[in-house]
């Protein structure tokens, strides 16, 4: 530690504007660093992402990043010390002379201080891949390792897209479903999907789930017909993808459900139902009427309760928001003769519905829109009719 902060603290007699640039690569990417000196003192440095490089020299993408970075940059120093020898450096230092106004030189230290300061950059580009090489590979780890994990599991060839369904309600009252979609272990979110269920009326899961299944998944094939009928190639929305794996938010009865609503459809897709234990954790799968257990510290089991948790989230923000809708509206709307316009006329003035309950018939009366006989309606409302 005590070495590399020496080398950092560089000073210059020559007392210079300089930039030193180096760059590390792998296969596929390279970090371009850059040292800025001013007045010979090493005030910054910044790293740059290359991507795409597989098929060029370092020389290439040395030269490519010279181009780029100065094209842009408001400052150019006096000197470029380079790591690599470059193509065309006259034309080059011509060309960033133009740009600062005075002579520039591009050079590739050999020796001395110079030398290890180019070094110092190239190791700090090793440092800087080094490190985004070990996020990618956490990140693929938690969604494409993950996705491989389940497969593995339920010994599927693929798993890219994901749809896991869930169904909110307190006690019947408003059944809504949710639909999110994960492609290769990632959430999606322009294809999530919110169904307000038409044909339950009271608390039945199993039937909601049945009601937005089928939707889902007629959708899907009538959108897919449309698209063929005109010849077209590209999706003509979400639902005409369809999922190589259905999540379903429990056990034996919800996959039974799906496999009954794509038994009636004609799909053949893989339904997996996520198990929960009498905590409402979740402790296993259930796959072609057995429970498969499952490593709940493995990346696959961790990705199964994120989609399960997006699920249930999704579906409660669409009930929480449809029943706050609701219930501005079964106050104000039970009262005979209000509807929207006299009901947003009433917001506007009172300000809150406690405000409204508070008022007699002859303060209701003064707001414009609200004559003396339906005043009297919302007073008689509020004062004769329990309201919770």
């Amino acid at each position: 530690v005590k070495q590399v902060a020496q080398k950092q603290k560089i000073t210059d007699s020559e007392g210079e504007d300089k930039d030193v640039i180096a760059l590390a690569r792998d296969e596929d990417d390279a970090v371009v660093q850059v040292f800025f000196v001013r007045d010979g003192k090493l005030i910054g440095r910044e790293h740059f992402i290359m991507t795409g490089a597989s098929d060029c020299s370092k020389a290439q993408i040395l030269l490519d990043f010279v181009k780029q970075f100065y094209a842009g940059t408001p400052f150019v120093p006096r000197e470029l010390m380079l790591q690599e020898e470059i193509e065309d450096i006259p034309v080059l230092e011509q060309w960033l002379t133009a740009r600062r106004g005075s002579r520039v030189y591009i050079r590739v230290p050999r020796k001395g201080a110079k030398e290890k300061l180019v070094e110092l950059a190239a190791t700090n580009a090793s440092l800087v891949l080094s490190k985004d090489r070990e996020r990618i590979k956490r990140e693929e780890g938690r969604t494409i390792g993950a996705v491989k994990e389940i497969c593995a599991l339920l010994s599927l060839p693929a798993a890219n897209r994901m749809e896991a369904f869930d169904i909110s309600n307190i006690s019947g009252f408003e059944n809504v479903g949710s639909m999110v979609v994960y492609e290769k272990g990632k959430p999606k979110r322009s294809d999530y999907r919110k169904f307000k269920i038409k044909t339950v009326a009271g608390p039945d899961d199993y039937a909601c789930m049945k009601e937005v299944l089928t939707r889902r998944f007629t959708h899907g094939m009538e959108e897919a017909k449309e698209l063929s009928e005109k010849k077209m190639d590209q999706e003509f929305g979400s639902f005409t993808k369809f999922p190589d794996l259905l999540l379903m938010d429990g056990g034996k009865g919800q996959v039974n459900i799906a496999l009954e609503v794509l038994e009636e459809l004609h799909l053949s897709i893989p339904v997996c139902g996520m198990v929960k234990d009498d905590n409402h954790r979740t402790r296993g799968l259930y796959y072609q009427n057995e429970e498969i257990e499952i490593d709940t510290r493995s990346e696959g089991f961790k990705l199964i309760t994120r989609i399960q948790d997006e699920a249930h989230r999704f579906a409660i923000e669409y009930h929480r928001s449809l029943r706050s809708k609701d219930q501005v509206r079964s106050v104000l709307d039970g009262i005979p003769g209000v509807g929207p316009a006299r009901r947003k006329a009433l917001m506007r003035h009172f300000k809150s519905i406690e405000e409204i309950k508070k008022a007699d018939a002859e303060e209701l009366a003064r707001v414009p829109e609200i004559p003396a006989h339906i005043a009297e309606e919302i007073y008689s409302f509020f004062h004769h009719n329990v309201v919770e």
